[in-house]
């Protein structure tokens, strides 16, 4: 059999170099593509994502991120299918509905999925996958959840700060964190991350630093200001404007876990509130609904610490860019929660050094309030 002629090897590599050139790739870039692709496995590969987040959500993601581990640990990233994240995500759920006859899991296993959206986002970002392929690709998630959440009624308010003077190791402690969440309206996080530096007695405010990154100054009650700079005084001597403000016992510094031991016990007392779920979480929707009903939604939504109207984030509407309220307005309507005046409410400014905390009892301020506003109605409607 006779050879055929020899082969050009420059010619030939001359020819593919035209070929791809019209497809819009070179040789260096085909070679590549022949190489194996490694894909990292979940427990390679959480660590990294971890370390691309903010810290608010690592913390938030962290749990979920610790399940895919678990679960699919030494599995590469690109394996699982779409139904099995579903599977996951649904026994995620099912592990929060079984913590407490009130929680429906939703919360948890929403959570779930926004943390396996944000690795794979990461993985398309490093070229491992396409979010085009990916296993979340088709999985979405419902951004309006119900929630069995309400403004608790003045009498359940008395019967938590009752049970939380009368019971545990720390009962003053217990009464002022009930205090600062029932009269600022906090979040949790926000409460964990007060510092020294955040206590203002010239203007009796504190200063929040809550989820997305966002600060607010909120006004607060001379009694509470002194409380909390009394409280933190006496558990950590000092002047570092550091110190994270609530303390345990011991002057370690309260964690997240500190919160679910608490209403763990108040749980135990109150078998309601047990039924019901009820966290510290309830106290925001029962300060920001009086809030609301008393003076509107505009200063509901300031008092809550919202996004600003026109953002991407903004719950509120339009017209809030016209009649967003004022920390005067908030201070007014904290002055009202509280029945102690304000210097920010238009009112003569305080010496917050001068109340006497030992005349104040420390407790949420609701029932009163309302109490006070009933009678400010009748009084307005003599007239």
């Amino acid at each position: 059999m006779n050879a055929g002629p020899p082969i050009d090897e420059r010619a030939v590599a001359a020819a593919a170099e035209i070929v791809l050139a019209k497809l819009g790739l070179s040789l260096d870039q085909v070679a590549d593509l022949a190489k194996p692709k490694v894909v990292p496995t979940f427990a390679e590969y959480v660590p990294e994502v971890e370390k691309t987040t903010s810290e608010s959500s690592s913390k938030t993601w962290r749990y979920y991120w610790q399940v895919l581990v678990d679960e699919w640990g030494d599995r590469p990233i690109d394996e699982p299918l779409a139904s099995e994240i579903n599977q996951l995500a649904n026994l995620v759920q099912q592990r929060a509905a079984a913590k407490s006859p009130s929680y429906t899991g939703q919360g948890a296993r929403a959570l779930f999925i926004d943390a396996v959206k944000c690795l794979y986002r990461c993985a398309a970002g490093d070229k491992l996958v396409t979010l085009a392929e990916s296993p979340v690709a088709t999985i979405k998630n419902s951004r309006h959840r119900n929630t069995k959440r309400r403004a608790l009624t003045p009498r359940e308010v008395t019967e938590i700060n009752r049970a939380a003077a009368n019971s545990g190791p720390d009962p003053l402690f217990d009464s002022l964190l009930l205090r600062l969440h029932s009269e600022t309206a906090c979040r949790v996080g926000g409460a964990l991350k007060l510092r020294r530096r955040d206590l203002n007695p010239m203007d009796c405010t504190i200063l929040l630093r809550e989820k997305g990154s966002k600060n607010r100054r909120q006004p607060v009650s001379p009694t509470l200001l002194n409380a909390l700079q009394e409280h933190l005084n006496s558990r950590v001597p000092g002047h570092d404007p550091n110190d994270q403000v609530l303390r345990l016992r011991s002057g370690a510094p309260m964690r997240y876990h500190n919160y679910q031991t608490f209403w763990n016990r108040i749980w135990r007392i109150l078998p309601w509130a047990k039924a019901l779920g009820v966290t510290s979480h309830w106290l925001r929707y029962t300060t920001l609904t009086w809030v609301e009903r008393s003076f509107g939604y505009a200063v509901a939504a300031a008092y809550a610490g919202h996004a600003n109207p026109g953002t991407t984030s903004d719950r509120g509407s339009v017209t809030l860019t016209y009649t967003s309220a004022t920390i005067h307005e908030v201070a007014a309507a904290l002055s009202a929660l509280s029945g102690e005046p304000h210097p920010l409410a238009g009112l003569a400014p305080l010496e917050a050094d001068a109340v006497d905390l030992g005349r104040r009892e420390i407790r949420p301020p609701l029932a009163g309030a309302s109490e006070r506003l009933d009678e400010s109605d009748r009084v307005r409607g003599d007239r």
